[in-house]
Formats: structure tokens, sequence, C-alpha cells
């Protein structure tokens, strides 16, 4: 098994193990989003997200876009609009604003 499928598994399945780790993941993906590789780590993330979430052809129904739409648009040439990553992002349940202030939950 190829590192980055392993990697890939994980990521999925702890975000569907733990609800929390999912807005936490594509906050601090998202507030690295300017620096080298950031964008491409927050699509990572994204696709990530998208997978725990019922994959591609589920949210991209619950996102009204076509699922051929949303891997081009999530491709490494792809150029989602703010309003398509939006979209996407809310039909995972994790809307922009819960990444935009999510924190990482206190231990008890």
């Amino acid at each position: 098994m190829a590192k980055s499928t392993f990697h890939d598994d994980v990521m999925v399945q702890l975000i569907k193990e733990d609800p929390d780790f999912a807005p936490v993941y594509l906050h601090q993906a998202f507030i690295e989003i300017d620096e080298d590789g950031g964008y491409e780590a927050f699509v990572l993330a994204l696709h990530h997200v998208i997978e725990a979430k019922g994959g591609m052809t589920a949210v991209a129904k619950r996102a009204g876009i076509s699922r051929e739409s949303l891997y081009k648009s999530l491709s490494p040439k792809g150029n989602p609009s703010f309003r398509r990553v939006a979209a996407v992002a809310s039909a995972t349940g994790y809307p922009i604003s819960r990444i935009a202030t999510a924190k990482m939950p206190v231990p008890a």
C-alpha cells in the first residue's frame, strides 16, 4: 500500500470516528492556506472530509453540483470559486463559518 494511500485512509477513519476532529482539521488547513503548499493541503483535507461524509457523489448532490464538476474543481488543475468551496464545505456539514472558528477540544 502506498504511503499516501495509508495516510488518506487513516485521516478518513479519524474523521468518521471523531466528529470534533473534522472542523479542527479543516481549520488548521484553512489558516495555513497562504503558505507554500497550503492550498493543496486544504484541498486534501477537504477531500478527506468529503470521503468521510459519504464520498464525492453524495457530497456533490448535497452541494447541488455534479460529481464530475466536484472532481474537476478539486483536481490539481482545478480552480474552484469560493462559492463552490463554501457549498462543498456546507454539504459536508462543516460550513466555512464553522471551519474558520473551530477550536481544539479541551481534554477533560
